[in-house]
């Protein structure tokens, strides 16, 4: 086995455990799983996580960087507020329809966590990551276009992880993909609302 380091190494052991809990369920993946699923010996899992909140701690952070990465890469600014809005909506949701097993995984591992003894710390830093990765996003669009927002960056970033999880959560259940057109209207609309351009009178 070629020899990799430790973080590379983490890395293929978090896809590795995605792709096992996505499809056998968190409660049913084992650590034996999922080193079976990255093609590592259970000692080299050890080596690199040395308990189960870890392990579920780097999947939480990972799902959460995998769908923040395609909106960050969409949401760079555009010729309108609501055009630049869309663009990340868009981007989520494409990421949603293309990967809606990483999606599904990410409520289970939140009642995982809020069930499991020892783990529920996990759920919060989840929502936490959540929140974070919005404020984030707020941030930087609101410095690259010059924005003010009629509510606290916190505030609007704890708002849009809600409004998120529960339209990717109705997605999921009600798969109703024509209308999605509407939803993503409304919502930018909604969103782009609660911003104005610096510069306007």
């Amino acid at each position: 086995m070629a020899r990799m380091p430790s973080a590379e190494r983490r890395r293929q052991l978090t896809e590795a455990a995605i792709r096992a809990m996505a499809r056998d369920g968190v409660s049913k993946t084992t650590t034996r799983s999922i080193a079976a699923e990255a093609g590592v010996s259970l000692s080299v899992f050890h080596y690199c996580f040395d308990s189960k909140q870890a392990l579920v701690e780097s999947v939480i952070t990972t799902l959460t960087a995998h769908s923040v990465t395609v909106v960050k890469q969409a949401l760079r600014p555009r010729a309108t507020l609501v055009e630049t809005v869309r663009a990340g909506f868009e981007a989520y949701w494409d990421h949603v329809r293309g990967h809606p097993d990483e999606h599904m995984l990410t409520y289970e591992l939140t009642q995982y966590a809020l069930r499991e003894p020892g783990f529920e710390h996990l759920a919060r830093r989840q929502y936490e990551l959540y929140g974070d990765a919005y404020a984030e996003l707020i941030g930087g669009l609101r410095d690259s276009m010059d924005l003010r927002l009629h509510v606290p960056v916190g505030t609007l970033a704890r708002y849009l992880a809600a409004v998120t999880d529960g339209l990717t959560l109705n997605y999921l259940v009600l798969g109703d993909e024509s209308a999605w057109s509407d939803i993503l209207e409304t919502v930018t609309a909604h969103i782009a609302g609660l911003a104005r351009d610096e510069v306007e009178p």
